[in-house]
């Protein structure tokens, strides 16, 4: 699931660069948003799931562990 994950941020940061919608004006999303626009919050919602996978998949579970952060403190407050 990490090289997934990997993979998908890799992929997003590709699908950023939209330069096909640059000079694009039209169309409107909902008659109010240009395109590229739209296309950008679409990117950051899926930045933000794709984050959030990579904090779920990717993140070191030790540093997580309470107790190991807790046996470590006890030496050094006496």
């Amino acid at each position: 699931m990490r090289i997934f994950v990997y993979f998908l941020i890799v992929l997003l940061a590709i699908v950023h660069q939209d330069f096909w919608w640059w000079d694009t004006e039209k169309p409107l999303i909902g008659g109010v948003v240009p395109i590229g626009l739209a296309y950008h919050a679409l990117v950051s919602l899926a930045a933000a799931i794709f984050w959030g996978l990579a904090a779920k998949y990717c993140w070191p579970h030790d540093l997580d562990d309470d107790d190991a952060i807790t046996a470590g403190n006890e030496g050094a407050a006496s």
